[in-house]
């Protein structure tokens, strides 16, 4: 058996990781999810975000700034 592992890539962030990706602070994010312009969901009292909606916002903001 192979000891190496692959990374695997997180589907779905933290608010502080979203931020970061993001440039952002954590209440900036937190606004932009209650605009809906960043799609997140709840797991128990964690608000995670997925990685596909970090893409989304940036593309809906550029949209918004043009």
């Amino acid at each position: 058996m192979d000891n190496t592992s692959t990374p695997i890539t997180p589907r779905v962030l933290r608010v502080e990781e979203a931020a970061r990706a993001l440039g952002i602070g954590r209440s900036l994010v937190y606004d932009l999810i209650r605009s809906g312009r960043l799609r997140s969901f709840k797991v128990g009292s964690r608000r995670l975000i997925p990685a596909s909606a970090i893409d989304e916002a940036i593309a809906t903001l550029t949209e918004e700034a043009a």
